[in-house]
């Protein structure tokens, strides 16, 4: 029962951020973190493309990748587990590129732009490396793999989570961003590490 219910909320989660950019397609974007952004950045050719292919995909990642996860829904539609797949390491693997790139022009500074760097490198290699070892047929290290990928990718959720607490608490911006910058996902990646060893996979 706590499992079907951590399940449930993980994927109500992911649907809502998955779908939280569409908003930006909606109103004026001069909102939320890019309010922080200067003039010239919101105006430079690269950051913006490199900024549209990480909402875009790593939203779509989030929006699917958790139905992967449901051993009855994978055993049922084999096929359709693989064609889904496919879709999540390309959408996986766009954004992570594209968030390395825009990771470097973190608002808060340098340390931030590390925090977010190291997790576009953690979720590429993981997702990298699973579909390679499904190709190798490797399946049981493929499953931890992808266990390690969508507990990146889901760094976007934690992300919004950790940043209202911590800016709060220390009343201040800069701060919590830094500290959510790494708290996004670190503990994201501890998690995941008890989840295979949980599930003896």
């Amino acid at each position: 029962m706590i499992n079907k219910i951590l399940y449930r909320t993980m994927a109500l989660l992911s649907v809502l951020t998955g779908l939280y950019p569409i908003i930006y397609f909606l109103i004026n974007r001069r909102f939320g973190l890019l309010s922080t952004k200067t003039p010239e950045l919101l105006h430079d050719l690269s950051w913006n493309i490199n900024f549209y292919i990480h909402i875009i995909f790593g939203g779509m990642a989030l929006l699917i990748g958790w139905t992967q996860f449901n051993a009855t829904f994978r055993k049922k539609n084999l096929l359709l587990h693989k064609r889904v797949g496919k879709l999540y390491v390309i959408s996986a693997t766009l954004s992570a590129l594209a968030g390395i790139y825009i990771g470097y022009f973190a608002t808060a500074g340098m340390l931030a732009a590390l925090g977010f760097m190291s997790l576009g490198v953690a979720w590429f290699y993981s997702t990298l490396m699973a579909f390679t070892t499904v190709r190798n047929k490797n399946i049981v290290k493929h499953q931890k793999l992808m266990i390690y990928s969508y507990a990146f990718c889901f760094a976007a959720v934690t992300l919004r989570i950790w940043m209202p607490l911590l800016i709060g608490i220390l009343g201040d911006f800069n701060t919590g961003y830094t500290i959510a910058a790494w708290l996004c996902w670190m503990p994201n990646m501890v998690v995941a590490y008890f989840i295979i060893k949980s599930k003896k996979i």
